[in-house]
């Protein structure tokens, strides 16, 4: 089985309860696997709400979106990939230093396949983040 395919998805958003709170948990969490908050727009731009876009940290193009409004029921879940189990590692001790609750610690998940390695963490939103990794250590 291969995994260096394409993504599927070019972009996905998800509403947050919390704006400011949700930029920072997820600048945070996410740093470690080289995502980062890379532009803003503010309603007066978008039309509606203010947006915050994640992607590489590079900045080449943002890829996960914020927007305030209502907390997203039920619970979604994002799994962003990590380059090795390090990555998956530090993305579990940051998220949960950023607020994040315990939903899985870092370990193989070999029901998914042989060389799954992920941690989930649930965000200030109760959302299923996971970083995970499927090379083998």
């Amino acid at each position: 089985m291969s995994f260096n395919s394409a993504p599927i998805i070019d972009h996905t958003g998800i509403s947050v309860s919390d704006y400011v709170k949700a930029k920072v948990f997820y600048g945070t969490a996410l740093a470690p696997l080289g995502i980062a908050l890379i532009c803003e727009f503010p309603a007066s731009m978008t039309g509606s709400v203010d947006v915050a876009g994640f992607g590489g940290s590079g900045g080449e193009k943002a890829e996960f979106w914020l927007h305030p409004g209502k907390k997203v029921e039920p619970p979604m879940h994002f799994a962003f990939r990590a380059a090795n189990r390090a990555e998956v590692d530090a993305f579990y001790k940051a998220a949960l230093a950023a607020g994040g609750r315990d939903n899985g610690g870092p370990g193989l998940r070999t029901h998914y396949h042989a060389d799954y390695y992920g941690a989930f963490v649930l965000d200030p939103d109760g959302n299923n983040i996971e970083a995970v990794c499927h090379l083998a250590a």
